[in-house]
């Protein structure tokens, strides 16, 4: 059996770098853009350095708030719910719709706004990465007009 070798420093990394976590979901919150989110790997639940990951939904009839996310790009699944328009574009001029069992992928600095008109949550599983529960959102409140 071949051993690796451990990297310069390597006695100074602390437990959880050296080994595979488990953890249960972090804090429920509701993000400054207007959406649900249930963190499972991120910086306040494990320490990550570049990864969140969780679960991310969006409450019937409600919609995000115009934004972007300056330094990160996020994608997510689309776990249950009816649909949800996706509007994106710098003037939020095209309009996608998301159903269960579609990806999403939202680069960084795309201005964005979510809408869930139906009369059940809108069910995500997302990632993105930057790890903090606050990542770099912009809001954008000029914009949020602009969607009927």
């Amino acid at each position: 059996m071949t051993m690796l070798k451990q990297p310069s420093g390597a006695d100074s990394v602390a437990p959880s770098d050296r080994k595979a976590v488990i953890v249960g979901a972090g804090e429920a919150y509701r993000a400054e853009q207007g959406s649900d989110y249930l963190p499972g790997i991120s910086a306040e639940t494990v320490g990550a350095k570049a990864l969140w990951l969780g679960v991310v939904t969006m409450p019937p009839g409600k919609r995000t708030k115009a934004h972007v996310h300056a330094r990160h790009e996020t994608a997510f699944y689309m776990l249950s719910g009816d649909e949800l328009e996706m509007w994106s574009g710098d003037d939020l001029q095209f309009r996608d719709v998301v159903h269960p069992g579609d990806y999403l992928y939202i680069p960084a600095n795309v201005l964005h706004v979510a809408v869930n008109r139906a009369s059940t949550p809108a069910i995500f599983i997302g990632a993105r990465n930057e790890p903090t529960a606050q990542e770099s959102v912009v809001l954008f409140p000029e914009m949020d007009g602009r969607i009927p």
